[in-house]
């Protein structure tokens, strides 16, 4: 299968601009295309800050983080951050790496980092994990996104 890798943001829909008021006729309906990307996490890998190949465009709007652990993060401590720089706390509260499945972050009760899956900013940005203590852990870190979401 061929890969296409175009420069987006990529946005759907037939009817660009609103000219009166009948639906499907002349009301604007195009929407962004939601963009992911996945990476494999060690806990071993983590335990200094690792900064992913994760890396999100410039005003990008973060949907959901998702973490798939495929064996649990063992050692004195089973948790692991995510975030944006290599203290890994800018994204998400501080997860359970104890927990075997699909396990869905958010950014919590936090200002600050609910900013930060509004608006990532005006630059590209590295996702990065940090692990608290080095483990036996694995699993697959997906982040699901909105490019460039502040454009009209």
């Amino acid at each position: 299968m061929g890969v296409t890798t175009f420069s987006g943001p990529i946005r759907a829909g037939n009817i660009r601009d609103t000219t009166g008021t009948e639906l499907g006729t002349n009301v604007r309906n195009v929407g962004s295309v939601v963009m992911v990307q996945h990476v494999p996490i060690t806990q071993a890998g983590t335990a200094t800050a690792l900064g992913t190949t994760i890396v999100l465009p410039a005003d990008s709007h973060i949907l959901d983080i998702q973490m798939a652990t495929t064996a649990i993060w063992s050692g004195a401590a089973s948790t692991y951050s995510i975030g944006t720089s290599a203290t890994a706390t800018e994204l998400v509260v501080a997860a359970a790496g104890g927990t075997l499945g699909m396990i869905s972050l958010s950014p919590g009760a936090d200002a600050t980092r609910v900013g930060n899956w509004d608006d990532t900013g005006t630059t590209d940005t590295r996702v990065f994990v940090l692990s608290a203590n080095t483990g036996t852990g694995t699993g697959t870190l997906t982040v699901r996104y909105i490019q460039a979401h502040d454009l009209p």
